[in-house]
């Protein structure tokens, strides 16, 4: 049976999971062996053939610990005459909401209030839950961590438009306008999705 590069990962993730949890809680050199095996193969499965690309993946498995869970990536739709706010990410040059990986101590909401702010220079509150997405479950270029996608519509309260260290623009565009999107981070139809929710605002929150 044929198996697409997403399902591919999501293994690789899973096997990833395994072992990091074996080795939070393995009580004998012979388990954490075992383990520590797993995890060196998950990363050779996510990275590929390239010896170089390995090893950033045994580092990247290297520095998580405990029980593993999914990672949580908040995103905002924060509109202005209804045109969508995007930000212009360094790391591609491509266009994406703004957003970023929760922060631990801050609730959702404010993780993304903060990294509105941070990315863009708008000051915005989150008032609702359009949904939460389970990455793995759509077409974006693999990564090798699981994460959950949550994301909020947003008011805009303020601010003005700012570079970053990590975007170097941000600006409003119309449907119909949309620059190219960073895929990593969100996609054509989740955008599609936003403008949805914003002719029908009272849509129930999608989740997978």
């Amino acid at each position: 049976m044929k198996t697409n590069t997403n399902e591919w990962h999501s293994v690789a993730q899973r096997i990833q999971a395994i072992a990091q949890t074996g080795l939070a809680y393995a009580t004998s050199p012979y388990d954490t062996d075992r383990y520590q095996e797993l995890s060196t193969i998950a990363a050779s499965m996510i990275a590929g053939p390239e010896p170089q690309k390995i090893a950033l993946a045994v580092e990247l498995f290297a520095v998580q610990h405990g029980y593993a869970t999914p990672r949580v990536d908040v995103r905002a739709a924060v509109f202005r005459e209804h045109r969508l706010l995007l930000v212009r990410e360094r790391a591609d040059g491509l266009w994406t909401l703004p957003g970023g990986w929760a922060e631990v101590g801050q609730s959702a909401a404010e993780s993304v209030e903060r990294e509105v702010l941070e990315e863009s220079g708008y000051i915005v509150r989150a008032v609702k839950l359009l949904a939460c997405w389970d990455r793995n479950r759509h077409p974006h270029p693999p990564i090798p961590v699981h994460a959950y996608k949550l994301l909020f519509r947003c008011e805009l309260l303020g601010g003005a438009a700012t570079a970053s260290t990590e975007t170097t623009e941000a600006d409003f565009f119309a449907e119909d306008q949309i620059p190219p999107l960073s895929l990593t981070r969100i996609l054509p139809e989740q955008i599609g999705f936003v403008f949805q929710h914003l002719r029908d605002p009272d849509a129930p929150t999608a989740f997978d």
